[in-house]
């Protein structure tokens, strides 16, 4: 038999959106172990403590890491941001973007500006790093978004939200078509809601109390619930490609 391919991230560059906390941060730490070399991307100068200790831990834990500041909404930011993977490592072998933003409320009281930045965050942003990806990326890697588990739900006043995350599905299944012949798989992540500071902001007591409810075990998702599958996609799960994995306990199914 012919031998097994290797799946792993040791010397493997993976650039993260989003990664000076929360689950990019979790997941730059996760993977440092493996090896891996992973760019710690970062919104604004109020996260960048945060990313550099970041990157500190992926050092202190056995990987390789170089930060890089950049607004995701600006292609030409984006671009940048892939320069940088290749100047400082040399390739681009893995992409997760974790970067979104979130706004709960009737789509009677949202404003245009509200809209423009929801789409710009969620859409725009996510389309273009997955075009640079695709760009840049080399032959059998991987490309992964963090997406919503509310693209399978019935509900109101996260139109604005749930409706800019809605269009990277099928950025994904088209992305991931145009790919053939490379062996580079493209997927989304659609967690429950995760219990962050991203998430309580927008909720109530009432609501925090529904969403926990409405999983399996009366709680929120967990960032290390997520980070294992992501992992998975970026090694064994290689063999799915232009697919959204739900994982959130059962909170939404489709």
């Amino acid at each position: 038999m012919p031998a097994r391919p290797d799946r792993t991230l040791r010397d493997k560059v993976v650039v993260i959106g989003g990664a000076s906390r929360n689950l990019g941060g979790l997941l730059a730490r996760e993977i440092a172990p493996d090896g891996a070399k992973v760019v710690v991307h970062y919104n604004s100068d109020s996260s960048r403590d945060k990313a550099e200790q970041t990157a500190d831990d992926v050092r202190k834990a056995g990987g390789e890491a170089v930060t890089h500041q950049g607004d995701l909404t600006r292609v030409a930011e984006v671009e940048k941001l892939f320069d940088a993977a290749v100047r400082e490592f040399g390739k681009v072998d893995c992409v997760v973007n974790t970067a979104g933003m979130v706004i709960k409320k009737p789509m009677t009281e949202t404003t245009e500006e509200e809209f423009d930045k929801m789409f710009a965050v969620n859409t725009k942003a996510a389309y273009f790093m997955m075009r640079e990806a695709a760009k840049r990326v080399e032959d059998g890697g991987k490309i992964i978004t963090i997406v919503t588990s509310l693209l399978a739900a019935y509900t109101g006043l996260y139109s604005v939200y749930a409706g800019s995350k809605a269009p990277v599905e099928h950025f994904t299944r088209a992305l991931s078509k145009e790919l053939f012949g490379r062996n580079v798989s493209v997927n989304n992540i659609a967690p429950g809601p995760m219990d962050t500071g991203f998430f309580y902001p927008a909720e109530t007591d009432d609501s925090i109390a529904y969403h926990k409810s409405s999983a399996m075990n009366g709680d929120l998702t967990k960032i290390e619930d997520i980070v294992p599958y992501v992992r998975f996609l970026l090694t064994d799960g290689w063999w799915l490609n232009g697919q959204t994995l739900f994982v959130n306990g059962g909170y939404t199914t489709r």
